[in-house]
C-alpha cells in the first residue's frame, strides 16, 4: 500500500460555536478518485477549500504528499505557514469551481496559458503547446483564439478545466462543476471528467449532486452530514446496501428525483 496523498487527522474547523467540521479523519490514496455527496451546508465543499488553503483550519492536521498543509516545520517547531510555503504546496493542486473564473477580455489560449507562464515560468512557446493538447482533450480543438463571451457555459467550465490542468497538479478538486449549467450542457462536462478518470493518474476529489455521476466515476463515495463522514464506501455498496438510515433517506430523495 502506497502513502496517503491527502490526509485529515482531527480536522476541525469552527466559527464561534458552530462546528463546520468535526474532528475529520480520512486518507486518499494517489490516483484514487472520490465523490463527496450529502446535503447542502454538510462540510463538502469546505474540504476542497482547505486544500487549496482558502480556508485555515481551527484543530488537527492536513497533509499532502507526507507534508504539512495547514502548518510549516521550522527547526523542529510548528508554524503557522508563510505565503512562499504555501505556494509551493499550491503547486501540487489544482481545483475548477462552480463559476468558470475565465478572464473575458482575453482568449481561450491566453486563459490558459497565463498561470503557466507566470506562476511556474514555463516557456509561452511550451505553455502553448499544452494548451492545444488540453483543449483537444476537452473537446475544444480550434476554439484558441475564441472570446470567453463567444462561449457556451459547458464550453467555458471545459476551458476552466483545461486551465486547471495546464499547471499540471498531482490532485485534482471539482466543486459542484455542473451545477451553474443548463441542464442540456451538464452531460459534455461530465463527459470530460470520466475521461480525465480513465485516461490520467490524477487524484480527483468531487464535490457532486450528480448521483448517477458519482456512482460511475468513484473509486469511493464519502457522504457527509453536518461535518461528519457519515458512511463511505465503494459506489456499489453505498447505492445498494447503505448502513445508516442518513444515507438511505438522503439517497432515497435523490433516486426519486431522478
Amino acid at each position: 500500500m502506497s502513502d496517503p496523498i491527502i490526509e485529515f487527522d482531527n480536522v476541525g474547523l469552527h466559527f464561534g460555536e458552530f462546528e463546520v467540521l468535526k474532528d475529520l479523519c480520512f486518507t486518499v490514496a494517489p490516483r484514487e478518485k472520490i465523490s463527496l455527496v450529502g446535503p447542502s451546508g454538510s462540510g463538502k465543499t469546505t474540504i476542497l477549500r482547505i486544500l487549496m488553503t482558502l480556508q485555515a483550519i481551527s484543530s488537527g492536521q492536513v497533509r499532502i504528499d507526507g507534508q504539512l498543509l495547514s502548518h510549516m516545520d521550522k527547526n523542529g517547531s510548528l508554524m503557522p505557514p508563510s505565503a512562499s510555503y504555501l505556494h509551493e504546496m499550491r503547486k501540487k493542486i489544482g481545483m475548477v469551481f462552480q463559476q468558470f473564473n475565465l478572464f473575458p477580455h482575453k482568449t481561450v489560449l491566453d486563459n490558459i496559458t497565463l498561470a503557466p507562464v507566470l506562476a511556474k515560468g514555463v516557456a509561452k512557446a511550451e505553455a502553448e503547446e499544452d494548451a492545444h493538447r488540453l483543449l483537444s482533450m476537452v473537446g475544444l480543438a480550434g476554439k484558441e483564439k475564441s472570446m470567453p463571451g463567444e462561449l457556451s457555459g459547458g464550453q467555458k467550465q471545459r476551458v476552466a478545466i483545461a486551465r486547471s490542468l495546464a499547471l499540471r497538479p498531482e490532485i485534482m478538486l471539482f466543486d459542484e462543476v455542473t451545477s451553474a449549467l443548463d441542464p442540456e450542457l451538464v452531460d459534455e462536462v461530465l463527459g470530460v471528467l470520466h475521461k480525465l478518470a480513465e485516461e490520467t493518474d490524477m487524484t480527483m476529489l468531487m464535490v457532486t449532486h450528480e448521483m448517477d455521476f458519482a456512482r460511475s466515476f468513484s473509486d469511493r463515495i464519502m457522504f457527509f452530514d453536518g461535518g461528519a463522514i457519515v458512511e463511505q464506501g465503494s459506489p456499489e455498496r453505498i447505492f445498494t446496501d447503505p448502513q445508516e438510515e442518513r444515507t438511505r433517506s438522503f439517497l432515497r430523495k435523490f433516486l426519486a428525483e431522478g
